[in-house]
């Protein structure tokens, strides 16, 4: 049975491509922070490891998934966002 994190922060790039926005993603209380690479992040919610959510605005919790570009670069984004993952990006940057 997968581990459930909250994605509480991100790391971002400077790229505007979906797959490539996101560098990784973390959380965890202080003294316990995890920080995730998205190439692993997304290895382990194939692998059924972790599964990852994030809470919006309306308290509502919203599970990461694994997309897949058109040139087949795999990324992260929420089951509620389109092509780009605008629910991540509206989170912090990871200290």
């Amino acid at each position: 049975m997968a581990s459930r994190l909250l994605v509480e922060c991100i790391q971002r790039t400077d790229r505007q491509g979906a797959h490539e926005r996101i560098k990784a993603i973390g959380g965890g209380l202080p003294g316990c922070r995890w920080k995730h690479a998205q190439q692993y992040a997304v290895m382990w919610i194939e692998d059924g490891t972790f599964e990852y959510y994030v809470v919006n605005e309306e308290e509502k919790i919203i599970n990461l998934i694994v997309a897949e570009s058109q040139s087949g670069q795999k990324y992260l984004k929420t089951e509620a966002d389109g092509e780009q993952p605008h629910q991540l990006m509206k989170l912090p940057e990871c200290p």
